[in-house]
């Protein structure tokens, strides 16, 4: 399950945007571990949105999904990843309180030892991408 740096919480209060790192790996391939997010918080959610939130169970804990549908009592929220776990699978909705924010962009950091020009190039090329709603999210929960 991704886990998100604490400073994201702290910088929260002064500013509606904040930077996240994704661990784990339960948001392949949208997200990979090391990726780092860009987090508009309070930003309104809609099915497909990939979010972030607090874990319902622990409340320490930060992770990423993507918001499939609104239920009664929260969201349904999913990894792109299903063979990861960690989602609502596992605890079921997630109370709107417990969103936080809602990814715009991320960005890969260059691997360490690649640098000959065309490797350059082609991290400069895929580093920085928005992260876009999946509105078929739905439809991969109704076949789960």
């Amino acid at each position: 399950m991704p886990e998100l740096s604490q400073e994201t919480e702290r910088g929260r209060a002064m500013a509606p945007f904040g930077v996240a790192e994704v661990t784990g790996p339960s948001m392949v391939p949208t997200l990979h571990h090391g990726d780092r997010l860009l987090v508009h918080y309070g930003a309104r959610v809609r099915p497909g949105d990939v979010v972030v939130l607090r874990h319902p169970f622990q409340q320490d804990l930060l992770v990423v999904k993507r918001a499939a549908e609104r239920r009664e009592g929260g969201w349904w929220v999913l990894g792109d990843n299903a063979y990861a776990g960690g989602d609502s699978t596992d605890y079921g909705t997630v109370p709107e309180e417990l969103i936080l924010g809602r990814v715009r962009f991320r960005y890969r950091p260059p691997r360490s030892g690649s640098r000959s020009p065309l490797a350059l190039l082609g991290w400069a090329l895929s580093a920085a991408r928005p992260v876009l709603a999946d509105r078929s999210a739905s439809r991969r929960l109704r076949a789960r």
